[in-house]
């Protein structure tokens, strides 16, 4: 599996640019992608089971304290069918969700909301990727928790960390799946900086 990254390139942005999410893996995808002045701050905010909305939540609550920066707030969810997934309670839990997700297809939704206050700029977005997983032995499942910490990731995986030994296909956005789809958020802040 590799890496996919936006062709386009990253647009030089004139205002601060801060990301609101304290996930050190959101942050790296941005600073590969070429956002490499971006701040980090950490929202407290309460979450529901709507990336979208909260990613409104944690960008809004950023905004209010830096209305001149452009931020950024993101929240991934795990949906099995009707069922949201989150991060695992313990090593238990998250042996349970990885035997839930095996032989399965599951979706990985990124919301996704950009805003400035002064310049009255708020999108979002929701990006999914489907990823359809190996059937699971429990050897092969013991493995993987060995080898990676799941306990803060939602559906206890990381697809950037021996994702190959547990997904068989991805359909959309690689980054996505990691956490944030930096491909259309590159498009979005290209359009935001045109339209100011």
């Amino acid at each position: 599996m590799s890496d996919d990254y936006p062709e386009e390139s990253a647009p030089v942005i004139q205002r601060q640019l801060i990301l609101a999410s304290g996930s050190p893996r959101r942050s790296s995808l941005l600073q590969k992608a070429g956002f490499v002045s971006v701040q980090i701050m950490i929202p407290h905010v309460k979450e529901g089971d709507d990336p979208l909305e909260n990613s409104l939540l944690k960008a809004s609550e950023i905004a209010g304290f830096y209305p001149d920066a452009i931020v950024i707030g993101a929240d991934t969810v795990i949906r099995l069918e009707d069922r949201v997934i989150g991060k695992p309670k313990d090593i238990e839990d998250a042996k349970y969700i990885l035997a839930s997700l095996s032989g399965r297809t599951h979706d990985v939704a990124t919301g996704v909301c950009v805003r400035c206050i002064a310049n009255e700029v708020l999108v979002r977005f929701e990006e999914i990727t489907h990823v359809t997983f190996r059937v699971l032995t429990d050897d092969m499942i013991e493995r993987y928790i060995e080898a990676v910490d799941v306990m803060d990731k939602a559906g206890a995986y990381a697809i950037q960390e021996y994702g190959e030994d547990l997904i068989e296909t991805i359909e959309g956005s690689f980054t996505n799946v990691i956490g944030l789809p930096v491909e259309r958020l590159t498009e979005t802040l290209h359009y935001v900086l045109r339209m100011n």
